[in-house]
């Protein structure tokens, strides 16, 4: 995590409980939580578009190459008839 090992990370930690107290922890993680998951949230969604993008782009796709298809096959018909 990080390339932290564990020492560094109880170090951290002491240095933030001195630093804020005991009171305010609680709090402070509370908070970091709820950035996380809104952050979490938002590059959720943010593949959900991309991905309906990329889907719509690929079935778009599809039928308009078949429609030219089928146009230019009924079209080299009428020219036969």
């Amino acid at each position: 995590m990080f390339g932290l090992g564990g020492q560094e990370l109880l170090l951290i930690l002491f240095i933030v409980l001195l630093f804020f107290g005991p009171s305010k922890l609680p709090e402070l993680a509370r908070g970091l939580g709820k950035g996380m998951r809104e952050f979490k949230k938002a590059q959720a969604d943010l593949e959900h578009e991309f991905n309906k993008v990329a889907e719509s782009t690929e079935t778009a796709d599809k039928p308009v190459e078949s429609k030219v298809a089928k146009e230019a096959q009924s079209g080299s018909e009428k020219k036969k008839s």
